[in-house]
């Protein structure tokens, strides 16, 4: 049996979803693009810390705090040990986690913060949006 040799025309790369692709990527930075979130993330990134201490710290609802650190766990970047009733909560992959924030400060200086101007995830569309 022989085989004939596929041209060149014939070939072409893979298909590839770049939106599906870089889902992933997306997610972690929708899971980031909660003022309170990043709040919690700073508390932790000092250490652990239990929901009543960052509820004291950020002078939120307990039943709020909850929610963004239940947010957070789901996503990977917050876990949790049971000490006593309470949960210690902590930073996951922290040192990669606050190379990503750092970063991220790094880019707001350079930027002078202009991303808050934006017309639709900017500080103005988040107050109208009633967030």
């Amino acid at each position: 049996m022989t085989m004939k040799a596929r041209s060149n025309v014939d070939a072409s790369p893979p298909t590839v979803n770049e939106a599906q692709a870089l889902s992933p990527a997306a997610s972690l930075f929708h899971s980031l693009s909660d003022p309170t979130r990043l709040a919690i993330l700073r508390h932790l990134a000092v250490g652990e810390h239990r929901v009543v201490d960052l509820t004291t710290h950020l002078g939120l609802a307990q039943s709020t705090v909850s929610a963004h650190l239940a947010c957070l766990r789901d996503c990977g970047l917050v876990t949790s040990r049971p000490q006593g009733r309470a949960s210690m909560f902590s930073l996951a992959a922290e040192p990669r986690l606050m190379e990503l924030l750092a970063a991220a400060e790094r880019l707001l200086a350079e930027t002078g913060d202009a991303v808050d101007l934006c017309p639709n995830h900017g500080s103005a569309a988040r107050t109208e949006r009633g967030e």
